[in-house]
C-alpha cells in the first residue's frame, strides 16, 4: 500500500494530474484504484501536494 501511494506522489511531482487516475464519478473526487487483488480509495487535495488514503480493502480471499 505504501509503495502504491509513493508512486502516486511521484507521478504528481512530475506534473501528472493524479485526480484523473483510478475509478470515480468525476475527476477530483474520491478515487478507487485496484491494488494486488484488492482496492484502495484516495482523495487528491487540489491545492496542496497531498494524497489522502481513505480506505484499504484487501483481497477477498485474505479476509
Amino acid at each position: 500500500m505504501e509503495r502504491l501511494a509513493d508512486q502516486l506522489v511521484d507521478l504528481a511531482s512530475t506534473g501528472i494530474d493524479v485526480s484523473d487516475l483510478g475509478n470515480g464519478p468525476r475527476p477530483g473526487g474520491l478515487r478507487r484504484m485496484d491494488a494486488a487483488g484488492g482496492w484502495f480509495y484516495f482523495l487528491v487535495a487540489p491545492r496542496d501536494p497531498l494524497i489522502i488514503t481513505v480506505r484499504i480493502v484487501p483481497p477477498f480471499d485474505a479476509l
